[in-house]
């Protein structure tokens, strides 16, 4: 396993993180609980030393499994990352958005008792609420969870350049949490402005969602409330046929090395520049112990340059407008 310094905190993170949106089951179809706790386990018996979930997932779900799977490691070597801001259930506001500090407090609670844990090592703001509340709250709360111990350092998911210096105003803000991979680097610029500010980079759909195992070849006709559909946009023409001829230089360089393809995606985000650590998404221990094996060799410069090239021609042929974080 390779490892990074995660910006300011100084936390030294291995490359690939554990990503749990689709063990909470919620838009994923079937999960199996014993093969997700078997799965989480497999990565860090495999030395990865960071797990990321959300109260969202699953409505407590997530969290819940991954309380129940690090019982038995050494807490002290563990890095958990969890969020606040999206709620659910009745009363909840438009969305399921709240980043009030009222509502920040509160979850904190929950996701520590749901974890098994006394403090969390990175809590991340899920995403901006719809309420127009003041950043300022926000930040306050965050803080003060900060300075009780409850968490050790603040992280923003899904905010813009715009939104992150606004919270910069009130408060620490020391990683970053957005979508980026080889088919979707719309946010490229907030990892820029990261990088630029000592800020620690936390990636998610590293694996475009699966796109990028090479597993899916032709246009799925999957449930349309599936959350590749929901969240992703090229899992549908004109992105889809597009995707599929960038996977194509991902499909030499896997003979070439005889590897799955999925682990030349996992090696090209794991040594990007920009890039401290990748969530890798998984349900079982095939994939955790296929994701874990990608860190254990390094793409050339030469094998680097021209899945760069290949991704620089996606971006020129498909349309970059939207975002996934659909703010």
């Amino acid at each position: 396993m390779r490892y990074k310094v995660l910006g300011k905190t100084g936390l030294k993170v291995s490359v690939a993180t554990v990503g749990t949106w689709a063990i909470g089951g919620s838009g994923w179809g079937a999960v199996d609980r014993q093969d997700s706790i078997t799965a989480i386990r497999s990565m860090l018996d495999n030395d990865v030393n960071i797990v990321d979930t959300a109260p969202i997932y699953g409505c407590g779900y997530s969290e819940e499994v991954v309380g129940e799977a690090i019982k038995g490691y050494d807490r002290e070597k563990l890095i958990i990352s969890t969020k606040c801001g999206l709620v659910w259930g009745e009363g909840a506001p438009k969305g399921g958005r709240d980043v009030s500090g009222k509502s920040i407090m509160k979850e904190i609670d929950d996701s520590l008792r749901r974890l098994g844990v006394d403090y969390i090592d990175i809590y991340h703001v899920h995403k901006p609420d719809y309420l127009g509340t003041p950043f300022e709250d926000t930040m306050s709360a965050m803080m003060k969870l900060k300075e009780s111990g409850k968490i050790r350092h603040i992280g923003l998911s899904n905010f813009s350049i715009e939104q992150t210096e606004e919270c910069m105003k009130y408060g620490d803000v020391e990683v970053i949490q957005p979508p980026f991979s080889m088919i979707d680097q719309r946010e490229r610029s907030v990892l820029e402005f990261a990088k630029q500010h000592d800020i620690g980079v936390m990636t998610y759909g590293s694996l475009g969602a699966g796109m990028l195992t090479g597993t899916i070849r032709t246009l799925p006709d999957w449930d349309p409330k599936d959350m590749r559909f929901v969240f992703y946009d090229y899992f549908k023409e004109p992105k889809f046929s597009k995707a599929q001829k960038l996977l194509k230089s991902l499909d030499a360089i896997a003979e070439a090395r005889n590897v799955p393809v999925a682990q030349v995606a996992v090696n090209w985000i794991t040594v990007h520049p920009l890039v401290d650590t990748a969530l890798m998404g998984v349900r079982n221990k095939h994939e955790a112990d296929e994701n874990c094996a990608a860190t254990a060799w390094e793409l050339t410069a030469e094998e680097i340059a021209a899945l760069n090239e290949a991704v620089a021609e996606y971006e020129r042929e498909t349309p970059a407008d939207g975002s996934p974080t659909k703010r």
